[in-house]
C-alpha cells in the first residue's frame, strides 16, 4: 500500500504555512523537498566525519572517503551502471552536460560536423551545444515536434549523415511533461555509429532508469530533483568513451604525476573529478535515492501517474483551461495557461492562497517559441502529493479566473 501521508511525515516543510494557508507545494520539476534521512545524514556527516576525501592518513578522511565512494556505488546500482568508473560526480545536470559538452567537443568535433537537440530541450541541453558550435564552427540540427509535443522520430532519421557527431535529448520534457521515446531515438542514432546523451533531469525522480537497458552512452541527472541535496548531480558514461574524452578541468584528484614538463592524468572517474568534491553532498544523495528506493520507484510512478490523470481530468473542468503536451506519454508536470491571464498573474496569485507553482519560460525559450506564447503556469508533482492537493490547485485556479472576469 502507498501511505502518501505517512510519507509526508518524512518532510517536515509540508506542514507550514504560507501567508496562513497551508503549503502545497506544486513545484518538484525545479527542485523537490527533502526528507528527514537527507539531511540528518548531512548534518551527521559533519559533525562527526568531516574530513577531505581520498590521499588523507587520518581516520576521518578515510571514513568521509568510504562514505563518499560507497555513495558513487549507490548511484551505480541506482542506475544499474555497469562500473563505478561510469559515475562521475557533478553539480548537477548543467555542469555534466557542460563537462561533456567541453571534453566531447575537444576530442571529436571539427568544422562542418553537426550535433543534434530536440525542440523541447532545457537551455542546459541547448547552450552548451551552441557555445560547441560557436568554438569549433559546427552546426545545430534540431529534432522538430508536433503540435500535440511528440518528438518526430521519421525527421530526426532524416537528420542522421556521417556529420553527426552526437545526439542530445531529454527523456522527459520539463514543460509538456513528453516522456520521449529515448530507446527509439538510442537505436535509430547508434545504427550511425552516433553517440547519445539522455537529460534525464526529469525522468531519475519518478520512475526506474536503467541505462544498460537504454543503451545510452551518457545520461545526467540532478540530486536535488531526487529529493537529494542543492549542488550535486551525476554524469554517467559508458567506460570506453569517457576513456576517449580529455579532463574537462585541471587541478588536484585529476592528475596522476604532475611536472612542468607534462601532466599525466589519473583514471576513471577521477580524471573528471578535479578539486575537492562535495562528498557531504554526494553522501546525502546516496540517502536520498535510498529512500526513494525503499518506497520503490514503480510505486512511486504509479502514484504520480494516478495523480497526474487525476489533474488533467479535474484542470479540465476549468473554463478557458489550455493545457499543453501530450494526451498519452504524459510524466507528471502539467503547464497550462486559463483565458487570457498572464502566467505571471495565476502563479503570484496562488501563491497568496499558499499554492506554489512554476512561472515563466522554464529554461526552454525555443519550445515557448514553437508553441506561440511567452511562458505558460506549471504545477509538477513528486511522490508526497496528494489528490486534496490537486482538489485545491484547481479551487485556486478557479478564483483566480473569476477575478479576470
Amino acid at each position: 500500500m502507498y501511505d502518501v501521508n505517512k510519507i509526508r511525515e518524512d518532510f517536515p516543510i509540508l506542514t507550514r504555512k504560507v501567508y496562513g494557508k497551508p503549503l502545497v507545494y506544486l513545484d518538484n520539476g525545479a527542485t523537490t523537498q527533502k526528507p528527514h534521512c537527507v539531511v540528518d545524514a548531512m548534518v551527521d556527516e559533519y559533525y562527526n566525519v568531516n574530513a577531505n576525501v581520498h590521499r588523507g592518513v587520518h581516520f576521518l578522511s578515510q571514513k568521509a572517503t568510504d562514505l563518499h565512494e560507497a555513495s558513487r556505488e549507490t548511484v551505480r546500482r541506482f542506475l544499474n551502471a555497469r562500473s563505478t568508473n561510469e559515475i562521475l560526480f557533478t553539480r548537477g545536470t548543467t555542469e555534466s552536460i557542460n563537462l561533456l559538452a567541453f571534453s566531447f567537443g575537444e576530442a571529436f568535433v571539427k568544422e562542418g560536423d553537426e550535433l543534434v537537440v530536440s525542440e523541447m530541450e532545457h537551455h542546459s541541453d541547448i547552450v552548451p551545444w551552441q557555445m560547441l558550435c560557436e568554438r569549433k564552427g559546427a552546426v545545430l540540427r534540431v529534432i522538430p515536434m508536433t503540435d500535440e509535443g511528440l518528438l518526430r522520430l521519421d525527421a530526426f532519421a532524416d537528420l542522421l549523415n556521417e556529420r553527426t557527431r552526437i545526439v542530445c535529448c531529454t527523456h522527459v520534457s520539463n514543460v509538456l511533461g513528453t516522456v520521449n521515446p529515448v530507446k527509439d531515438i538510442i537505436r535509430l542514432a547508434h545504427g550511425h555509429g552516433v553517440p547519445v546523451l539522455i537529460d534525464g533531469a526529469q525522468s531519475t525522480p519518478h520512475f526506474s532508469v536503467d541505462v544498460q537497458d537504454l543503451d545510452c552512452d551518457f545520461f545526467a541527472f540532478s540530486g536535488h530533483k531526487v529529493y537529494g541535496p542543492t549542488g550535486v548531480g551525476v554524469l554517467y558514461g559508458k567506460e570506453e568513451w569517457l576513456d576517449r574524452l580529455p579532463p574537462y578541468q585541471g587541478g588536484g584528484e585529476m592528475i596522476k604525476n604532475v611536472s612542468f614538463k607534462k601532466t599525466t592524468y589519473n583514471e576513471l572517474p577521477y580524471k573528471f573529478e578535479a578539486g575537492t568534491p562535495d562528498y557531504i553532498a554526494t553522501h546525502a544523495l546516496a540517502k536520498a535515492l535510498d529512500y526513494v528506493s525503499s518506497i520503490g520507484m514503480a510505486n512511486i510512478y504509479e502514484h504520480e501517474q494516478d495523480l497526474t490523470r487525476y489533474a488533467l481530468a479535474r484542470m479540465r473542468e476549468v473554463e478557458g483551461m489550455r493545457i499543453f503536451g501530450p494526451e498519452e506519454q504524459h510524466d507528471a508536470v502539467i503547464s497550462f495557461l486559463v483565458g487570457n491571464i498572464h502566467h505571471l498573474d495565476m502563479g503570484t496569485l496562488l501563491d497568496r492562497l499558499g499554492i506554489a507553482v512554476r512561472t515563466g519560460h522554464h529554461c526552454a525559450e525555443p519550445l515557448m517559441h514553437r508553441l506561440g506564447i511567452e511562458g505558460t503556469v506549471r504545477a509538477s508533482f513528486g511522490l508526497y502529493n496528494t489528490r486534496e492537493e490537486v482538489d485545491i490547485l484547481v479551487a485556486g485556479i478557479q478564483r483566480v479566473a473569476q477575478m479576470f472576469l
